[in-house]
């Protein structure tokens, strides 16, 4: 069902009026461009313009549509609460969807979506309803907030964090909750009741072989075997019928009441006892699913050793402030996010990044800039990841509740409420082929009228093909795939946003990167100084570095850093009036003179002295050898030519390479380098296409058009810079993301390490999971197609029936659970790509 959103456009798009707006233009296209966005406008309201979105819940969350304003470079309004926790007593299917739509029924409630584990997502309005009636309407359905710390809890108009309850007071109420509602034997009530239904049906079936037991054993015990059998199948099939819906269980209930009334009390109890059964096992397979995500929640330590006024004290993580000194001793876990000021160690970071082997860390220098952002990779440390055999001491950057960590956590939990496309097309399915069986039950009821047979019999075969068209198979067949294979992404380094983003991974066919960072290390170094005839090297260097400092670009650092260290000595000169040329390059004033640098494009749209022949032909040289090149002109005189190259990761070939193998088609590189410079990396890496000298609203364009011309493209960057161009992909994969919100929230995957070779594993997974739905797909339709004409025919009783019924139940989901054990495959380049490390195997196991 699509939903109608609108958001202020003056908080959204301070600068705004109107459509023709580009910033507004941009928001609007890059919207449109996700699936399940129908679609995104401005209107003029009374007083403001008003930006409407017209989407479609189970498919693009409303969270995300903020997440991708953010990336779009908007700023969503503040209407909207989100919550987001975890639930007891619900462990299938069946009860989230119930849960699903008492939520979405209540007042204020913009969307809400539960998943077969317990995960619930919550959109709401924060001037109609809040949070602690959502915690209430919970409670009185049963289904009660999981003892755990709430991941996510935000009124985006408020802007307070949900407040963290201590670890030991959630435990002390989990045991209340899984009293309470678990039933007499807590959360194992229900299989231990299938167990006994098995037990009394197996006893009643072998008394009833002897003539020496009266009838009347055998009938007492088939009778509990159907109180064991359906307690709680009635339980759920009544709060169903209450809601209005006819689950699964209520047409098995009506057959086993069928069977009793024909006297077949033996079928209608083995009929009971395997659904029972399969029940509760396909709980404890969502309970393994479940699991292997809370694992990672539980790899970060309860408490830690701080600092404080000259004395070391053990706190619980939750009491850790921003700023605090951790102590971090060899061995041990790491409690929190934050940078090592003392000390060296290696560091297992296999937990968040996915890294194989541990990663070597030092103090950030002293004189180093200490935001978040600009820590670099050596001095970062990651909550739950593992020290090595030093010492370390740490500042905390975010409190535990921020950690990259529970982040992670909180994302893949949430994703999981998100429907992938083949469970979308199976619910379609479901909501047509259920009353359709109906319909073919009830016109059987009249096969009396055609063949000569009692009603008896007629009832018989009807109650037959109601047991065999139930699609429980049918039903859970995505969602355990889909649970599973974000628990193994997850448990890998790997941040998938839902069944959607992990489906279209797994069956695309082209993939487009970004260069700088993605293809290459990002850090680029000064490899030439080509001044002009008649020109002093020093005034090349000087000019360009006065100019470069005042900038962040990543090839300006790179000037600057080579620049000082030749001019060690030499009287520096002074810019002012720096400006940047979006694009193309800077401009600023030394002593009175313009001075410009960048592209050769640049100095065809400025004005000034065109350029000469020989800066032409050094240019062109360079960048014939790979070389991203800078023209320095300062007033009329063209000073020469800069030469920075950034260099391809060493990975970037194998993987490329790998990816292939994956059956990866197609690959594009899309860069703000010039086009020999863009030609000549892809030529060594093996890539198809590069398209240089794009400016980001270029790449958008090139986005639109790959998508056009291949149905489904990927694009992987970092994030930041590329979030434009990521929004209009079908999937969008950001490298990096650990200790990167922009990059977390924007793509649709996440590689959490800055290691590109995660990409290949991601990939496969996707591929291996899309083959599992498939073949679960195909075998739970195919058990149905079977069952039905052979149940008609009466080659096939109820016993037979509801045997393979539950039978084809458990085997999908046995084969959706064989992603929670997938290893990345071995390559034929005589390298095996690197996996997680044993020991955060199990413990995420």
């Amino acid at each position: 069902m699509a939903t109608d959103t609108q958001l202020d456009l003056n908080a959204v798009l301070p600068e705004a009026l109107d459509e023709r707006d580009a910033c507004v233009q941009r928001l609007t296209a890059g919207l449109q461009a996700r699936e399940g966005v129908m679609s995104a406008h401005v209107k003029q309201g009374d007083s403001v313009a008003q930006l409407c979105v017209h989407f479609e819940p189970d498919v693009i969350s409303l969270q995300r549509i903020r997440e991708l304003a953010m990336s779009l470079g908007a700023r969503v309004d503040s209407d909207f609460g989100h919550l987001s926790l975890d639930v007891d007593g619900v462990s299938r299917l069946a009860p989230a969807q119930l849960l699903e739509q008492r939520l979405r029924n209540a007042p204020g409630v913009v969307e809400a979506h539960v998943s077969a584990t317990g995960s619930v997502r919550v959109e709401y309005y924060v001037d109609r309803t809040s949070e602690q009636a959502v915690r209430e309407l919970l409670e009185r359905s049963g289904t009660p907030p999981r003892a755990s710390v709430p991941r996510t809890t935000e009124a985006a108009e408020v802007g307070e964090p949900a407040a963290a309850a201590p670890k030991a007071e959630a435990l002390k109420k989990g045991e209340h909750h899984d009293q309470k509602h678990g039933g007499v034997f807590g959360e194992r009530s229900e299989l231990i009741f299938a167990i006994l239904a098995s037990l009394t049906l197996a006893a009643g079936f072998l008394l009833g072989l002897s003539s020496a037991v009266a009838d009347g054993v055998s009938t007492a015990l088939y009778i509990a075997a159907y109180f064991f059998g359906g307690y709680y199948t009635l339980k759920e099939a009544l709060q169903s019928v209450r809601a209005k819906r006819f689950e699964i269980d209520f047409l098995m209930l009506v057959a086993a009441a069928g069977a009793a009334v024909l006297g077949e009390l033996a079928e209608g109890a083995l009929l009971l006892a395997l659904f029972s059964i399969g029940h509760a096992l396909e709980s404890y397979a969502m309970g393994r699913a479940r699991r292997a995500i809370e694992a990672l929640g539980e790899l970060a330590p309860t408490t830690a050793i701080v600092r404080r006024d000259g004395t070391e004290q053990e706190i619980p993580v939750e009491e850790i402030l921003l700023g605090d000194t951790v102590i971090i001793k060899p061995n041990t876990r790491i409690p929190s996010d934050g940078f090592v000021i003392v000390g060296r160690s290696s560091v297992d970071q296999a937990a968040v990044t996915g890294e194989s082997i541990p990663v070597d860390k030092a103090p950030l220098d002293p004189q180093a800039p200490r935001s978040e952002k600009d820590v670099p990779a050596e001095s970062r440390i990651y909550a739950g990841t593992v020290n090595g055999p030093g010492a370390l001491e740490i500042e905390v950057t975010r409190l535990s509740k921020d950690s990259t960590l529970a982040r992670v956590v909180r994302m893949v939990s949430e994703a999981q409420a998100q429907t992938s496309p083949t469970q979308r097309f199976t619910d379609r399915f479901q909501r047509v082929f259920v009353p359709a069986v109906l319909i073919l039950v009830v016109v059987l009821l009249f096969a009396g009228l055609v063949i000569d047979e009692p009603f008896s019999a007629t009832l018989y075969r009807a109650l037959a093909v109601l047991v065999a068209a139930s699609p429980c198979a049918l039903a859970i067949s995505t969602p355990s795939a889909v649970l599973s294979g974000l628990a193994r992404a997850a448990r890998s380094g790997l941040l998938i946003k839902g069944g959607g983003p992990l489906e279209n991974l797994g069956t695309l066919r082209a993939i487009a990167f970004d260069k700088t960072g993605t293809l290459t290390l990002g850090k680029p170094e000064l490899t030439d100084v080509a001044p002009a005839a008649g020109i002093e090297e020093s005034e090349l260097l000087n000019v360009a570095l006065a100019v470069e400092s005042q900038s962040d670009h990543p090839l300006a650092a790179a000037i600057v850093t080579a620049a000082r260290a030749r001019l060690d000595g030499t009287p520096l000169l002074k810019a002012g009036a720096v400006t940047s040329i979006t694009g193309r390059g800077v401009s600023a004033m030394i002593d009175g003179e313009e001075i410009h640098i960048g592209k050769q494009r640049l100095f065809s749209e400025v004005d000034g002295a065109p350029l000469t022949g020989e800066i032409t032909e050094t240019a062109s040289r360079l960048e014939a050898s790979g070389r991203t090149t800078m023209v320095v002109r300062r007033g009329t005189r063209y000073l020469g030519v800069l030469g920075v190259m950034d260099t391809p990761r060493p990975s970037a070939a194998r993987v490329v390479a790998q990816l292939r193998q994956a059956g990866i088609r197609r690959m594009i590189m899309l860069s703000g380098d010039n086009q020999t410079v863009a030609d000549a990396v892809a030529g060594q890496l093996g890539i198809d296409e590069a398209r240089g000298d794009l400016l980001p609203e270029d790449k958008v364009k090139a986005m639109i058009e790959l998508r056009a011309r291949e149905d489904k493209v990927a694009m992987v960057g970092d994030g930041v810079n590329d979030a434009p161009a990521m929004a209009n992909a079908t999937v969008g994969i950001a490298m990096g993301a650990a200790g990167s919100d922009v990059a977390m929230e924007t793509a649709d995957v996440a590689l959490m390490g800055d290691d590109l070779e995660r990409l290949p594993f991601a990939v496969n997974l996707s591929r291996r999971s899309s083959r599992i739905i498939r073949q679960n797909l195909w075998a739970s339709l195919g058990v149905v197609v079977f069952l039905i004409p052979a149940t008609i025919f009466g080659f096939v009783g109820i016993g037979l029936a509801v045997l393979v019924h539950e039978g084809s139940t458990l085997l999908v989901v046995a084969n959706a659970l064989r992603l929670l054990a997938y290893r990345e495959p071995k390559t034929t380049l005589g390298l095996e790509a690197p996996t997680p490390s044993d020991e955060h195997v199990q413990a995420a196991s």
